[in-house]
């Protein structure tokens, strides 16, 4: 039994196959569809106009997303600045560090003065 992402594959594939052989006949072979349109020269013209088209906008959309993401995405800060809160960052650390050393000293003086009370 297949997965459900290998059987939408499938489809998919299938489906791709099925529309680029027809494209290939009717952009070679338009007569088949002359049931539908009269006029040969019609049937070839709008086979290499509709492909052409959805990759113009195609082309165009990711062009405006680029130009978009670009447009709204802030600039980096500087090296200067990001060294900066790094030390800044490594001295809040030593500075909690000591904190925590000066309480505990703080404490145990605490307990050594209750103890010989």
């Amino acid at each position: 039994m297949v997965s459900k992402d290998q059987a939408i594959g499938g489809v998919i594939f299938v489906i791709c196959v099925v529309i680029a052989v027809l494209y290939v006949v009717t952009l070679f072979y338009p007569q088949w569809l002359t049931f539908l349109v009269s006029d040969v020269n019609t049937i070839q013209f709008w086979a290499v106009a509709i492909p052409v088209l959805i990759a113009f906008v195609a082309v165009m959309a990711i062009g405006a997303w680029i130009g978009w993401t670009m447009a709204t995405t802030p600039p980096p800060k500087p090296i200067e600045e990001i060294t900066a809160e790094i030390e800044e960052k490594k001295e809040e650390e030593k500075a909690e560090a000591k904190e925590a050393e000066e309480t505990k000293e703080e404490k145990k003086t605490e307990r050594k003065a209750k103890g010989e009370k």
